[in-house]
C-alpha cells in the first residue's frame, strides 16, 4: 500500500501540519493495512477520561522492570500517554504526550503534559536531541502513520537514546489498525520490528516476550537511535 498524507482532514474540515506526501515505504504493507472500523475524529473517542489502566498489575510491574533494565532515565517522554507511566522511579524529567487532558494532569510522575494528535499530526513539538529514553506502552497498535512518527522519535532522541514500544493482547479493536486485528501476538513483534527497520535513524531492533506472572502477556520491542 502506498500511504499518503493530506493537506486537509475532508471528514473533519481541519488542517494538517504535514504536507500531501507519498511514502514508498507504506508500499512494504498490504492494502487497507492502516485503516480502522472508527475513522471518526479520535478527540471524540479520548475525550472522556479513562482513570484506568489497560493491562494488569503484573503486566504493569514487567514494564516498569523493563525500562529498570535498559536503564532509561534521564530526560524521557512518554508517548501516547495517560495517567499512569510505568516507570518504577521517575526520571529526571518525564514528558507525558497524549489525547486527554484531564489524564495527562493526573499524571504524577509528569514534569510537562502535551495534548497532541499524531493520527493528524505526526510531527513531535520538541527540538532535535532533547530525550534520552522514548517509552509507547499499549498504544503503538493505533498509530495510522507510524513510519513518521518513528522517524520524529529517532530525531528528538539523542544518539544512543532508547525507543521502547511494549504491549499485550488488548486493545481497543475499532481503533487499532486492520493489520493488528488480523495478525497474531508474535506478528505484532514483527510488524513494530518492521516500523524501527524502515524508519530512519534507528539501529537492529530487539523483540522480547517480557517475563510476567501476569495473566496478561507483555511483549517488547526497542532500538536506539543511531
Amino acid at each position: 500500500m502506498r500511504a499518503r498524507s493530506v493537506d486537509k482532514d475532508e471528514a473533519h474540515g481541519r488542517t494538517l501540519r504535514f504536507r500531501a506526501v507519498t511514502d514508498p515505504r507504506y508500499d512494504a504493507f498490504p492494502s487497507g493495512f492502516f485503516h480502522r472500523s472508527d475513522a471518526a475524529d479520535d478527540r471524540q473517542f479520548y475525550a472522556p477520561p479513562r482513570l484506568v489502566t489497560h493491562i494488569d498489575d503484573g503486566a504493569i510491574t514487567a514494564v516498569g522492570a523493563l525500562y529498570e533494565r535498559l536503564g532509561l532515565n534521564g530526560a524521557a517522554l512518554d508517548l501516547m500517554s495517560s495517567w499512569v507511566s510505568h516507570f518504577v522511579a521517575k526520571p529526571t524529567h518525564l514528558t507525558v504526550l497524549g489525547m486527554n487532558e484531564l489524564e495527562l494532569a493526573r499524571n504524577p510522575m509528569a514534569d510537562a503534559r502535551v495534548v497532541h494528535d499524531l493520527n493528524v499530526d505526526p510531527t513531535l513539538p520538541f527540538a532535535d536531541d532533547t530525550f534520552d529514553a522514548v517509552v509507547c506502552c499499549v498504544s503503538v497498535d493505533y498509530l495510522v502513520r507510524p513510519l513518521e512518527v518513528f522517524d520524529e522519535v529517532a530525531r528528538v532522541l539523542r544518539a544512543g537514546g532508547t525507543f521502547v514500544c511494549t504491549f499485550s493482547n488488548r486493545c481497543f479493536p475499532t481503533k487499532a489498525i486492520a493489520g493488528w486485528l488480523a495478525t497474531s501476538d508474535a506478528q505484532h513483534c514483527e510488524i513494530v520490528a518492521t516500523y524501527f527497520r524502515l524508519a530512519n535513524g534507528f539501529g537492529d531492533a530487539t523483540i522480547e516476550r517480557v517475563p510476567t506472572t501476569a495473566v496478561d502477556p507483555l511483549y517488547a520491542v526497542w532500538a536506539t537511535a543511531t
